[in-house]
């Protein structure tokens, strides 16, 4: 029976692959089903955030999530996680260090940006850490069906994650490094004179035919993904 992904606010992206566009910075979550496991990418801003996405995700599914993998440390991709209890969470190599050391930036930067203050300090206290972390590519199997995880970066922040998910027409959660909705975002903790490289390495692991999501925006293709990767090239100088 076909899941119907869009009677909860879910686009449906290839069979047991969905995505949601959450309101507020349109910041993208993915699901992943397999036989024994569900895979969710990235948690949203708060807890509370979270906790509407794992509930979606048991009413579709009938079961709980069991592994997170987090894009990059920005506030809002991980400060759901909390919302997970007993799911192994994934990152890029370094980035449980950052997040433990900078729970009071990721406070600050969701205040910033709109989350009330009382909920962005319940998720910097709440905030869960990668217990594993990847350098290189790791592959998950979810149980008839194997997932991979890519550490891309560095280029939107130190600490870039990327998701492939195959099939007859491969699937790629590029977390911030790719953006539909708007330009790529360039902040302090951006690597810009690496990003055109992260960008190449996607277009490696998916190749023509994928999907791309972005971590903002609506789903694109390959000749999207390169044409940003020219702009960035030339926005900060680099080949």
């Amino acid at each position: 029976m076909d899941i119907p992904w869009e009677d909860f606010g879910w686009e449906r992206l290839a069979p047991g692959v969905g995505r949601r566009r959450l309101p507020g910075w349109d910041a993208t979550v993915g699901l992943v089903a397999g036989r024994d496991a569900l895979l969710m990418y990235d948690t949203g801003s708060t807890p509370r955030e979270g906790e509407e996405l794992r509930a979606q995700a048991e009413a579709l599914f009938g079961r709980g999530v069991t592994h997170v993998a987090l894009s990059h440390p920005h506030f809002d991709h991980v400060l759901g996680t909390a919302a997970f209890p007993g799911a192994e969470v994934f990152g890029a190599v370094g980035v449980a260090s950052l997040l433990e050391h900078e729970r009071d930036v990721l406070r600050g930067d969701a205040v910033r940006f709109g989350v009330p203050p009382a909920d962005a300090a319940e998720a910097a206290g709440r905030l869960v850490v990668p217990r594993h972390q990847v350098s290189g590519e790791w592959t998950l199997d979810l149980g008839g069906r194997q997932v991979l995880l890519a550490n891309v970066g560095p280029g939107h922040t130190g600490h870039d994650l990327a998701l492939l998910v195959p099939g007859a027409r491969e699937v790629v959660f590029c977390g911030d490094l790719v953006e539909e909705s708007g330009e790529p975002q360039a902040g302090p903790d951006a690597v810009p004179s690496r990003w055109p490289d992260a960008l190449d390495r996607l277009l490696a692991l998916g190749g023509e035919e994928a999907l791309y999501v972005p971590g903002h925006g609506a789903v694109v293709d390959a000749a999207f993904v390169r044409a940003q990767r020219d702009e960035l090239a030339r926005r900060f100088g680099v080949s």
